[in-house]
């Protein structure tokens, strides 16, 4: 009887000590929905410091669990996001839908995830102004941009086709369309 008694008293305390780490670990991650924030006039661009909102055109924004980043531009805010160091986190981005918003002063309440939108490139002859750099549309729909697009001589482009020589080039491209 010893015996079967050592061994149920071990069993019991190994399963006491199995539940009490199970307490001490760390609670399941509740997954964090990362809703789109609004852009305030006090709002500074994360890369430039410029005031977001003294600039027309659509904006971007970068949100992870612990921070909200703001751009004072789409094109500021991919390039951001190209730089190695900034996609290692779970950042959720988000621009203006175009398709439905005022280029002088984008509607908040249109913001888009920016990895699922349509990228008007090349709109330096357009006339259309927005922060330092290169000025993209950013749109949800497509035919919205392909529209806009044909108008002004650019091309559309999906997030994963854009990168550094994409947001260089469309920068020479509006800057020599401003000369």
């Amino acid at each position: 009887m010893k015996p079967l008694l050592k061994h149920s008293a071990r069993t019991l305390l190994a399963l006491l000590i199995g539940l009490g780490l199970l307490a001490c670990s760390e609670p399941e991650a509740v997954q964090q929905k990362l809703a789109p924030v609004a852009f305030h006039d006090s709002d500074e661009c994360h890369v430039c410091g410029m005031i977001i909102t003294d600039f027309p055109g659509p904006k971007g924004q970068a949100l992870d669990k612990t921070a909200v980043k703001k751009f004072c531009s789409a094109a500021e805010m991919l390039g951001w996001w190209l730089q190695p160091e900034n996609r290692i986190g779970a950042a959720k981005l988000y621009v203006h839908d175009m398709g439905r918003s005022e280029w002088l002063k984008p509607d908040d309440s249109h913001l888009i995830d920016a990895s699922s939108a349509f990228y008007v490139v090349g709109l330096g002859e357009s006339g259309l102004q927005g922060a330092m750099g290169a000025v993209l549309a950013s749109f949800a729909d497509e035919q919205a941009a392909r529209k806009l697009a044909a108008i002004h001589g650019a091309r559309v482009l999906r997030f994963e086709e854009i990168d550094q020589a994409v947001l260089q080039q469309a920068a020479a491209t509006q800057h020599m369309g401003m000369h």
